[in-house]
């Protein structure tokens, strides 16, 4: 059985209780060691054969899964995050099925909900975004046409910038060219929840300057949007007095 565990952003108390269950009782850990905190492998057990998948290629840890799994032993893939963004679970699961070797997935807190709770920052602010764009820019990996940079900009949705921290000139660019306001404020948050983390708020005119000051040039998240100012929002009305929901009368409900 291999269970796919998401590691959450860093902190090793920040993985779910099944997650760290897991950890505790797989015979076989194999990890992200390039993303992920090696304080989570503390929770392996005594003899524990563990693997980082930062030196192997896809068929070398398939050809783990298979072996371990054929000497009936407990198999955890640690990915960083939540396996479900940016992990690249599918091929891994869909060759698991070929190969009838059973498998489930453990979510897990994601990078960009560790860097909102580090900046003490909400998403989603009323009369500002209500919406969050998760995405990256294109590099050696490519994006579809519709989903560009200057094309998801044009929302004006908060933003999230996965995997983009190597080329920050080329993604301040391409916001500019998407019209992106210049003082719309910017976030960069260096390794979210773990013990050296980074961050910095800045606008988009100075967004590249403070990541080659700050000499951040991976591992780092770039949240674009009017939310990280914390500011000229309107308050929620479900907490509003005036407003009645199912399980409160508010002051506009006449008796």
């Amino acid at each position: 059985m291999v269970h796919f565990v998401g590691a959450g952003p860093g902190a090793p108390d920040l993985i779910t209780i099944r997650g760290k269950k897991y950890l505790e009782e797989a015979d076989v850990i194999i990890y992200a060691g390039s993303l992920v905190n090696p304080a989570l492998l503390d929770y392996a057990k005594k003899g524990c054969e563990i693997h980082d998948s930062a030196r192997l290629n896809l068929d070398e840890v398939i050809e783990i899964m298979k072996k371990a799994d054929g000497e009936n032993k407990m198999i955890v893939r640690l990915h960083t995050g939540d396996p479900s963004i940016y992990g690249a679970i599918r091929e891994q699961m869909d060759v698991l099925d070929e190969a009838q070797i059973a498998y489930d997935v453990t979510p897990g807190v994601s990078s960009f909900c560790g860097a909102a709770a580090s900046l003490n920052l909400e998403y989603t602010l009323p009369d500002i975004s209500q919406s969050v764009i998760i995405t990256r820019m294109a590099g050696r990996t490519k994006v579809p046409e519709k989903e560009s940079v200057e094309e998801l900009a044009a929302h004006g949705a908060t933003m999230v910038f996965f995997l983009s921290a190597g080329d920050i000139d080329g993604l301040q660019k391409k916001l500019f060219s998407a019209g992106v306001s210049k003082d719309t404020p910017c976030a960069i948050v260096y390794k979210a929840t773990w013990e050296d983390e980074k961050k910095f708020k800045c606008e988009l005119q100075n967004l590249a300057d403070t990541a080659r000051k700050e000499g951040i040039t991976k591992t780092a998240l770039i949240i674009v949007g009017k939310v990280v100012a914390g500011s000229g929002y309107e308050k929620s009305r479900l907490y509003a007095p005036d407003f009645t929901t199912g399980y409160r009368k508010g002051t506009d409900q006449k008796d």
